[in-house]
């Protein structure tokens, strides 16, 4: 009997990261590998050293508000900066949530302009907003083939976040604020990160990006498609709840 292939989750900083929900996107990827067959393996990082040695698959990382993501910026400094870093450079698949999101950029600043320096492994930084970004919001992704579909979350973020060289926006606003409520534009993509403000959470809403991202770890493993999985249930709730924000 042939061994399940198996993809490896990293929850990185699970105990700190986990508003709104956000710990169903790890359910939905269980779930979603589950339904074809296959297994999961979930590793939960918080405070001190990473095992080096473990190869990750995916790594999550969720939502916090500021102070906690304050608390988190030593131990990311000393024990997570080139590790994270090179996971990004070597394509592992990084799904980054409002305070991961901006964690993985170059920097805070607060609207005294003190300044909070961060991972740095995308080209983007946040600055304080005196305006609340909050509410349920729609963007529409762009797939490297061309193909285009809405995505649906919630966001609440003063922070407005800018990309920089390099980056690419995960999607455009078709309604609510995004990145910063300016430029139309929600998210970011480098290599394969996969950052947004989408709370709710992001992938048990949005089944159709949930396997975009499992679909693009199981080929880097495994160096073939991730099998289809029917969608029709997800899709209409989706379609519903567009149609209520809209």
């Amino acid at each position: 009997m042939s061994e399940k292939k198996t993809l490896h989750i990293c929850h990185l900083y699970y105990d700190i990261l986990n508003l709104y929900g956000d710990n169903g996107n790890i359910r939905t990827m269980q779930k979603r590998l589950e339904w074809r067959g296959m297994e999961s393996k979930v590793t939960r990082l918080s405070f001190g050293e990473v095992d080096r040695s473990e190869e990750y698959d995916i790594i999550f990382i969720g939502g916090g508000q500021d102070f906690e993501q304050e608390i988190l910026v030593k131990d990311l400094f000393e024990y997570k900066a080139d590790w994270l870093k090179g996971e990004i450079e070597k394509g592992t698949v990084i799904l980054a949530i409002c305070g991961g999101y901006q964690m993985l950029g170059k920097y805070y600043e607060a609207a005294d302009g003190t300044k909070v320096d961060f991972l740095g492994g995308i080209d983007v930084y946040t600055t304080a907003s005196d305006k609340r970004m909050i509410g349920n919001f729609i963007y529409e992704y762009e797939k490297e083939d061309g193909e285009t579909f809405q995505i649906a979350g919630f966001e609440n973020h003063n922070g407005q976040t800018w990309l920089g060289e390099g980056v690419k926006p995960m999607g455009k606003i078709v309604k609510g604020y995004g990145n910063n409520g300016e430029d139309g534009t929600e998210g970011a993509r480098y290599k394969n990160v996969f950052a947004t403000y989408s709370h709710g959470p992001l992938l048990p809403k949005n089944a159709q990006i949930a396997d975009e991202l499992l679909g693009i770890a199981y080929e880097r493993k495994y160096g073939e498609k991730l099998p289809p999985l029917e969608r029709e249930m997800e899709d209409a709730a989706l379609q519903d709840a567009i149609r209520q924000i809209s």
